[in-house]
């Protein structure tokens, strides 16, 4: 059974970071993408970033292009959110996501494991 449980959100000012983690278990970590979305009130879950599955290749939505960086450590099955320059708009709920291929995908019909999501609020 696959679990993925995030952890690292709060409440921080405007131009604040957080880092996110997420920590996976329940298949083998290092043959698969993950990826980040998040979900604001009111609005559909919308992609944020991805990773393949050795970490050499990562994608990015353009509204967070420049300020978040997506990592991961195979070795802790471990996947990681840095989050910088935050903005108000940032502020949603935050989930960890693994995808049923190796490679870089945006779609969430790419990805077949959700963790519970994390709250994170960005105050102006």
């Amino acid at each position: 059974q696959v679990q993925l449980v995030e952890s690292g959100g709060g409440l921080v000012q405007a131009g604040g970071s957080l880092r996110l983690s997420c920590a996976a278990s329940g298949r083998t970590f290092s043959n698969y993408a993950m990826g980040w979305f998040r979900q604001a009130p009111g609005k559909e879950r919308e992609f944020v970033a991805a990773i393949n599955w050795s970490g050499s290749t990562t994608d990015y939505a353009d509204s967070v292009k420049g300020r978040f960086t997506i990592s991961r450590a195979n070795a802790r099955n471990m996947v990681y959110l840095q989050m910088n320059s935050l903005k108000p708009e940032d502020t949603a709920v935050y989930y960890c996501a693994g995808a049923y291929s190796a490679f870089l995908v945006r779609s969430r019909d790419g990805f077949g494991y959700w963790g519970q999501g994390t709250q994170v609020t960005v105050s102006s």
